[in-house]
């Protein structure tokens, strides 16, 4: 698709804040995982277009811990091409299954996932009022839990 170049971010390079605070609430939030995870960013020849950030959780589970696309990129695929990407370096790097979380109450974020592949498979209770100093709100509803789904890499 047109002329996106793919790039993860090396270490010393600087982090992506502007891109990561997309899709999370505060840097000190962004901090207690960007350190330990991979980020990847999305350019279009002229300006980062999106971000990615994989953490893993184990040797079997990658998890998806940002993931946003510019405001102007937006509706035009590059989601998809995200998590097809992190399908890959999944895959590549011998992970079973690749998750996500995102808030309850984000309608759009859960149907976006699932139509690439992905299930739900848990909740995470009070996540948003336990690790967040203020509320957070989307769609008019206060987020609270957290919902976790995943894909099997074998399929």
């Amino acid at each position: 698709m047109e002329n996106f170049v793919f790039n993860k971010i090396s270490s010393g390079m600087d982090i992506p804040y502007e891109l990561l605070l997309l899709a999370d609430e505060t840097v000190e939030a962004i901090d207690k995982y960007i350190f330990d995870s991979f980020i990847y960013v999305l350019h279009d020849g002229f300006q980062d277009i999106a971000v990615m950030v994989l953490h893993p959780n184990s040797a079997e589970e990658l998890e998806i811990k940002n993931i946003a696309v510019i405001e102007s990129y937006r509706s035009k695929g590059i989601g998809s091409i995200l998590i097809d990407r992190a399908k890959e370096i999944a895959r590549k790097n011998r992970y079973t299954t690749l998750t996500v979380g995102t808030s309850d109450t984000g309608f759009q974020q859960i149907r976006f996932y699932e139509k690439n592949g992905f299930i739900k498979k848990g909740i995470r209770k009070d996540f948003f009022t336990d690790h967040y100093p203020f509320p957070i709100y989307e769609n008019g509803l206060q987020m609270r839990d957290m919902v976790v789904l995943a894909h099997d890499l074998s399929e």
